[in-house]
Formats: structure tokens, C-alpha cells, sequence
């Protein structure tokens, strides 16, 4: 058994403050799924039963081992369940789309439309990574799979279920030097154990808490639990624990439990895995005849004619850009605490119900997450999940953070 030990890293605010960035971009109404798919990216993990006895290890030993660890080959199964608070989104992608297309693509093998599925429910998924630049992914159902293959430059995504592919080429030169790709796998998509458990402990620092919390076993492997709690009060986050491998330090666990109590809002892990390197026919991917293929320029070039959100929430397709996003983005406050202020372009809120602009079953989602506030600032709603909150003022301010609607409410006070 590991006794408790704490340690501290640095770093945190910074990463946690560009999440808080990230998170603002997809504001409402279908962003709580944005971020949702983008916070169960950070995990590669499973529960099991079982207190192994160990050596006893210090929290800041434990860090070393996972930052340490040069495991980039695995294979096997997770499963992940999620609940994030969100009401069903139903046929509400489609109520967006004019003409009813659903996605950006079209395509329901688009990986950006796919991904937000793990956002809710519970999921068996397969898994296999070989190095950063192979990757497979594979989303299970009863009478269907969902596959996302990365091999070097080339990613290809299929669902077997409507016999749809979706391909795309990696600019490797735009993302050596720094730069997204414009065909880049969407974000929080799992790369390599090493870089999830390196994002989970971008939070650590001074307002964190890192404590070793005993030992479980995971997948049929023993495991120290790391356990990062915010010191701060006002975040909607209670706790992360990550399981960590004893022997080659790759986490095979993460538990998010939310403030409020209750049960975990992200609770993941391994039920089989092996670290041996994959066969090489993972990372191959051939569409069988018949297959519709949808390729990345397509589907670019479709979005930019299709507004579907930029169409409904004013500015949206400036808050989306980097440099506009950049300029109209400051953060208040730090650590757990941190909150995004974006002013959106134009200066204007959501559009009222009278106005006819939002469809019906978009404004009952709307609706279900929001809360009607005011203060110093004016007036404005709280789009409300278990983890990510944001207050839009009637006036065009946005604030977003894991934190309560209250720190919202006082920090858009504070502003005005």
C-alpha cells in the first residue's frame, strides 16, 4: 500500500487557461459536447478490483515515472462512461444543418461529428497505438463499428454502419513547424499514453493538490492511483484519479468526480490490454467496393458554404478563428479557477426566442442547460453541465470555465 504524499508541478495554469480557450470556441449550444469529447480524449483507462502491495512511492516519484515512461505500443479494450449532465441531443445536429444534412461533412464517418458521441452513455472501445504517428481507434456497437486509423499522413475514418469513409493528408510540414493542420485528427482524439498522461498533469501546480492514494489493480496489472484535487474552492471539478502502471508507469485509469458528488462524470480505463507492438494490419485501411468516401477538401469546402452554427450564433465564425480569438480572449483569475472572457464580434448575445432564428428542438436544448441570470453586468444565460459552465451576456460577453455559475456571475460582475 502507497502512503499519502503530495507533490507539486508547475506549468498548470497555463495549459489549464488554454483549455479554458478551447472550450469558449464551441460556446453554446453544442460546445458542452465539444468539450465534453475533447475532456475524455485525455484518458486511455479502466477500473478494476484488487489492493496490491507495492513499494511505497512518493507522488512527485510517480510523476517522474509516468513523464518517464517510453511505452508507445498498445493494444486493447476500454471501456468509458461518461455524463457530462447533457440532455439527449436527439435529432438536434440536423435542426443546425439546413437542409437537414446533420454534420459538417455530410459524412457520418467525419471524425469531428463522431467523436462527439463519447460525451455521453457508456462505450466499449478498441484501441492500438504504435509510436505518435499510428493510431487506431474503433468505437464499438451491437451490429456496427467505428473506426479512426492514423498511418504517418494518412487518416482514414469508416462506419461500417452506413458504409461510409472519410479520408484526409496530414500537412506534416504546417504541424513540424507549430501549425494545426487543416486535416489534422480532431483534438482528443488519443495519441500515445505518454501524451494523455502528460495533458491529465498539465493542471498540477500551485493550486493543486497531487497526493498517492494506495494501489489498485486495472486490467489484471498492478497500479499506484494518483489523485490531483484543485485547492481552490468554486471548481466544478472534486477530483482526478489516474491509475498508473507499476512496472512502465502508462495510466490504465482516470475517474473525474465532479464537486457536486455523485457519480464520476468521465470514468474510463482498460478491460484487456497488452503492451506488445501491434500487428502492423491495424493501421491499414482500404475502403471495401461500394464504399461512399468523402475526402477532407470536400468536406471543407461544404462547411464553408453550410454556416450551420456561425449562421445562428452571432460571431461564432470569429470566435473559431485563432486570431480573432486571440485579440477578443482574456483570462481572469488562475489554476482551477480560471475563467475565459471573450467578446464576440459585433457585440451580441443569442438571438431572442421571439425572433424565429433558432429552430425549435435547438431552442429545448438551449433551454435545458440555461439559466437566466443578472447582476452588475446586465443580464445574460449559464449554459450549465457537470463540468464546464459559460455565462453569455445579452450584451455579447462570454465567460467559461470548470467552475460554478456563481464565480461566472461575480467575474462578469467584476468586469464591468
Amino acid at each position: 500500500m502507497a502512503p499519502n504524499d503530495s507533490a507539486g508541478t508547475d506549468g498548470g495554469t497555463r495549459g489549464t487557461a488554454a483549455g479554458r480557450r478551447k472550450a469558449a470556441r464551441y460556446i453554446v449550444p453544442v460546445a458542452v459536447a465539444g468539450v465534453a469529447a475533447a475532456t475524455i480524449g485525455l484518458v486511455p483507462a479502466l477500473a478494476s478490483s484488487g489492493d496490491p502491495d507495492l513499494p511505497k512511492i512518493s507522488a512527485q516519484e510517480l510523476i517522474e515515472k509516468i513523464a518517464a515512461s517510453d511505452t508507445e505500443q498498445l493494444s486493447g479494450t476500454v471501456k468509458i462512461s461518461t455524463d457530462f449532465g447533457i440532455p439527449s441531443l436527439g435529432g438536434l445536429a440536423e435542426s443546425f444543418a439546413p437542409g437537414g444534412t446533420g454534420g459538417k461533412s455530410g459524412s457520418s464517418a467525419d471524425p469531428q461529428e463522431r467523436m462527439t458521441e463519447l460525451a455521453s452513455g457508456t462505450h466499449t472501445l478498441r484501441v492500438a497505438a504504435d509510436g505518435p504517428d499510428k493510431q487506431r481507434l474503433s468505437i464499438l456497437d451491437n451490429a456496427s463499428e467505428y473506426s479512426l486509423i492514423r498511418n504517418g499522413d494518412q487518416v482514414w475514418a469508416y462506419d461500417s454502419k452506413s458504409d461510409q469513409a472519410y479520408h484526409a493528408t496530414e500537412d506534416r510540414a504546417g504541424k513540424d513547424a507549430g501549425k494545426k493542420s487543416a486535416h489534422q485528427v480532431p483534438e482528443g482524439v488519443p495519441t500515445t499514453p505518454k501524451a494523455l498522461a502528460e495533458q491529465v498533469l498539465k493542471a498540477a501546480g500551485p493550486t493543486t493538490s497531487v497526493t498517492v492514494d494506495g494501489t489498485a489493480q486495472v486490467a489484471g496489472r498492478d497500479a499506484y492511483q494518483l489523485v490531483v484535487k484543485p485547492k481552490q474552492s468554486g471548481s466544478t471539478i472534486g477530483s482526478v484519479t489516474v491509475a498508473v502502471d507499476a512496472k512502465n508507469g502508462v495510466p490504465l485509469k482516470f475517474t473525474l468526480l465532479p464537486a457536486a458528488g455523485g457519480k464520476a462524470v468521465v470514468d474510463a480505463g482498460f478491460t484487456k490490454v497488452d503492451f506488445s507492438k501491434p500487428d502492423a494490419s491495424s493501421f491499414t485501411f482500404t475502403p471495401p467496393k461500394g464504399t461512399e468516401v468523402t475526402e477532407a477538401d470536400d468536406a471543407k469546402a461544404q462547411h464553408k458554404a453550410d454556416k450551420g452554427l456561425d449562421g445562428l450564433i452571432p460571431g461564432a465564425e470569429q470566435l473559431g478563428s485563432g486570431d480573432q480569438g486571440a485579440k477578443d480572449t482574456k483570462v481572469i483569475g488562475e489554476g482551477w479557477n480560471a475563467i475565459a472572457e471573450i467578446t464576440t464580434p459585433g457585440g451580441t448575445g443569442l438571438p431572442p426566442k421571439a425572433s424565429g432564428d433558432v429552430p425549435a428542438e435547438a431552442q429545448q436544448f438551449l433551454d435545458a442547460l440555461g439559466d437566466k441570470v443578472s447582476g452588475k453586468f446586465g443580464a445574460g444565460t449559464v449554459f450549465k453541465t457537470r463540468l464546464i459552465n459559460a455565462l453569455m451576456t445579452d450584451d455579447g460577453k462570454v465567460y467559461v470555465g470548470a467552475v460554478t455559475k456563481d464565480a461566472l456571475v461575480q467575474a462578469a460582475n467584476n468586469a464591468s
